[in-house]
């Protein structure tokens, strides 16, 4: 962009140890500051908390998010920012959106959607309806979800890396392992539908020695450096989503690993090559059974795993770093569209 723009970011900065090194927001905030961008983070769902008497969503809701609003509002005014960049944060709501409108009502408001199922979490739609562009890290049926609802711009755009921690690290012998797997098996199925072969193979892999399951299964989720550690140990990282058959969707894990340069057995998607050549940065799988079968050859041949690996790191951190992304939102702001790789074809 020609000039230096005012960016400000409504997001939820946890900055737990699980949570430490997976904000998507922390990273691309990264990105337009090293564009020459002048960046400001507000964590709102903590500020909300953190007025509330009552350490708890519900009561934080009815007890402080109006003062929150206040303060939120107040800030803008004072920062006047020329882009607000928001996520689908906690007790965020469509009312608190049309009151930063109106604090900034020259501003551009663009939001980023990294989840799966928006018709099933509460007010996502209304939200987006008050925004200028929509992102998603998906180009399917998310993405149609929000363009019926009335939503004006919808666009993909995919998780971005940064290199300068995203990396493979050398670590010590209790790092190594074969397979690692990190998050849920499966998200409530009373509320989100579920891939059942997700299930399967990690239900499998916790049973198996040396393959290391985190978050799910009874074993504890993991963050910070260790989850750093643990991906740079890995010799394969398994990465499938909830759902599988939505167009260019790929959960942020599949960025973490191969960023970190693990090798990466991943569910086929719709155009999953668009994003990454399978046999060249990675090995896509359709079945459980292909899965462990790619897996038992790639842990016999090594130096086809690594070459893979390096490949995919390399590809990852050309590709998808945090300035590059940040490129693209500014020219989606800037012009409407943005060139890349994926667009094509």
């Amino acid at each position: 962009m020609s000039n230096a723009k005012r960016i400000f970011v409504v997001s939820d900065l946890r900055l737990d140890a699980v949570q430490m090194f997976k904000s998507t927001l922390v990273k691309l905030a990264k990105g337009f500051i090293r564009l020459g961008h002048d960046v400001r983070q507000f964590s709102y769902f903590e500020m909300v908390l953190g007025l509330s008497p009552v350490k708890n969503r519900t009561f934080a809701r009815l007890l402080a998010k109006n003062k929150a609003d206040g303060l939120l509002v107040e800030t803008i005014k004072n920062y006047r920012p020329d882009i607000i960049f928001i996520t689908f944060v906690r007790v965020l709501d469509a009312e608190t959106v049309e009151r930063m409108r109106q604090a900034a009502p020259n501003a551009i408001f663009i939001g980023l959607d990294v989840d799966a199922w928006p018709q099933l979490h509460p007010g996502r739609i209304e939200i987006a309806k008050k925004l200028d562009i929509l992102m998603a890290t998906n180009d399917g049926q998310y993405l149609r979800t929000y363009r019926d609802a009335g939503v004006s711009k919808c666009v993909f755009m995919p998780n971005c890396c940064d290199p300068d921690v995203d990396r493979r690290y050398d670590v010590e012998d209790k790092w190594k392992k074969d397979i690692l797997w990190t998050g849920l098996v499966r998200h409530d199925v009373k509320r989100y539908p579920g891939e059942q072969m997700r299930y399967e193979i990690v239900s499998k892999l916790v049973k198996m020695p040396n393959c290391a399951v985190y978050g799910c299964c009874g074993r504890p989720k993991i963050g910070g450096f260790d989850y750093l550690y643990a991906i740079s140990g890995a010799k394969i990282g398994l990465s499938i989503n909830a759902d599988n058959d939505v167009r260019l969707y790929h959960s942020d894990r599949l960025t973490h690993y191969l960023a970190r340069g693990a090798f990466v057995l991943a569910k086929m998607v719709p155009d999953s090559d668009l994003l990454f050549k399978g046999g060249l940065h990675l090995r896509y799988f359709d079945t459980a059974e292909e899965f462990f079968e790619l897996a038992d050859w790639f842990l016999k041949h090594e130096d086809e795993r690594k070459k893979i690996a390096d490949a995919g790191m390399k590809w990852t951190h050309e590709q998808y770093n945090s300035v590059r992304i940040a490129g693209y939102i500014l020219d989606l702001i800037e012009k409407g569209t943005y060139k890349a790789p994926w667009s094509i074809g």
